[in-house]
């Protein structure tokens, strides 16, 4: 797969993010303008490839219901639903792509991007330990892969099938 990198817009991405209608709510009602590839969906939870990756396969994993406290939000149930999908699509992710360590984290604000998602990201194997960690994640450092639309759609169906066990 690819491995061509593209700068990234942040000033843009910020201003939809603090301005915009929540992307993930947008998403799931299936509005213009905001489909992802879906790899994993159950009556609550929701994953899907995000659009600007830094590594191969980064997923996003969120609950349907629009939730801005990434803890306090949720039950202990329903937390430890989520973090069940969490495991779930990334050791599809593992199985998919080559990997040397996952990264699992949750970030946005009060400010933007407020609905609760967690980043599923794969490490590749051989990457030197100054281009790992944040390094690999951030769009200032690593630039954006240069996925194309068929690419992303086969790397979809090829998590989707890891992901369901088939």
């Amino acid at each position: 797969m690819t491995s061509k990198r593209i700068p990234f817009d942040e000033a843009a991405y910020s201003h939809r993010s603090r301005t915009g209608p929540c992307f993930i709510c947008r998403m799931l009602a299936g509005a213009p303008g905001y489909r992802h590839e879906t790899v994993y969906e159950d009556d609550r939870h929701v994953a899907f490839l995000d659009k600007h990756p830094t590594l191969l396969g980064k997923l996003l994993v969120a609950p349907k219901l629009h939730i801005e406290d990434p803890v306090g939000g949720f039950t202990e149930t329903a937390y430890l639903a989520l973090q069940a999908v969490v495991h779930k699509v990334a050791t599809g992710l593992r199985q998919v792509v080559p990997t040397e360590r996952i990264y699992v984290y949750s970030l946005g604000s009060n400010q933007g991007n407020a609905h609760v998602h967690w980043h599923v990201a794969a490490l590749p194997p051989g990457v030197p330990y100054e281009r790992q960690q944040t390094n690999a994640l951030l769009w200032e450092t690593a630039g954006l892969l240069d996925v194309d639309e068929e690419t992303t759609a086969a790397l979809a169906e090829q998590l989707r099938a890891a992901i369901s066990g088939g």
